[in-house]
């Protein structure tokens, strides 16, 4: 899978890259986001009450392993690069009970979200849930290094709005440090050309389209995915804090086309490098289209630069 704009084997170098994010996540401006003139204002993470302090938690989504009182649970914290595996996890509450009934969002009870360190591979995951409340999905990572593992969801009881919850997964094998794709404004995924127009602005929302494109060709017949014509996903490099935004408008509300173009408006949190993964669905098959976008800079028409291997997502 590749993307567009509106976006964890535990060795000395990997060790390195940890101690990089973490000093990046410190000292990283918070995430503040107007409101969002798009329908899904669901995956505008929301600032969350602090109950010691009465102040809100305005803390970047996905740096935390718990938030508004649950927890992620990882129980595979580290598979072998290269070879299928069972990730399983569970979402915990305050208690320590685990998690069996969730808001659907967009045809999901739950998106599961994995990215390297480097920003390189991206895997949206679709895990399935036992009566328990463990969920599994199978993987297979292509490379050994650092790993980040996003949950997103909506508890279907209690006051907690929408959470991304995210904890570090390590895959073991020989580890060879990456280099975060040079910034371009377009990406090619499976013969399709997705070009990004349109700027990110620190702490100010920012309107981008996507468009997609085939042989040269506008795609003017996108299908739905996940209840939307694309889905997009920001990470910023260093600690990887998550943004998850929809486009603008929905499939059947009588405007919006199904492409050639896709918009989302959105706000990132800071100055600086970021990953964007696009998904989008074209004659039966998701694709993911990936984009490295300097924030505060306008895109420039480099190299395109694309995901570790065709397609983003696993079933």
């Amino acid at each position: 899978m590749n993307t567009g704009v509106k976006i964890t084997a535990f060795a000395a170098a990997v060790a390195a890259t940890f101690g990089a994010a973490y000093g990046v996540g410190t000292t990283a401006d918070p995430i503040k986001q107007d409101p969002p003139p798009a329908a899904h204002a669901a995956h505008d993470k929301p600032a969350t009450p602090d109950r010691d302090s009465g102040r809100a938690d305005v803390t970047p989504a996905g740096l935390q392993i718990s938030q508004a009182g649950y927890t992620l649970d990882l129980k595979t914290p580290r598979i072998a690069a290269g070879e299928k595996s069972e990730l399983r996890f569970a979402i915990r509450d305050q208690q320590g009970r685990q998690v069996t009934s969730f808001q659907r969002e967009h045809d999901k009870e739950l998106h599961l979200i994995l990215a390297s360190r480097d920003l390189v591979t991206y895997r949206h995951l679709h895990p399935t849930r036992a009566s328990d409340g463990t969920w599994s999905a199978p993987v297979t990572l292509p490379a050994a290094g650092s790993y980040r593992v996003f949950a997103d969801f909506t508890p279907a009881t209690g006051k907690a709005a929408n959470l991304t919850l995210g904890a570090d997964l390590a895959a073991s094998g020989p580890y060879e440090a990456a280099v975060l794709p040079a910034p371009a404004a377009s990406s090619t995924v499976d013969g399709y050309t997705v070009t990004l127009n349109g700027d990110l602005t620190p702490g100010k929302t920012s309107g981008v389209t996507l468009g997609v494109s085939r042989n040269g060709r506008p795609v003017t017949d996108l299908q739905p995915y996940l209840g939307a014509y694309g889905h997009l996903v920001a990470l910023r490099s260093g600690d990887l804090a998550y943004l998850h935004v929809h486009p603008n408008g929905e499939p059947g509300d009588g405007t919006t086309k199904p492409g050639p173009g896709i918009s989302f408006s959105t706000a990132v949190p800071s100055s600086g490098s970021y990953r964007l993964f696009l998904d989008f669905k074209h004659n039966g098959t998701v694709r993911t289209a990936a984009f490295t976008v300097q924030a505060g800079k306008s895109a420039t028409p480099e190299t395109a630069a694309d995901v570790d291997e065709p397609g983003g997502h696993q079933h």
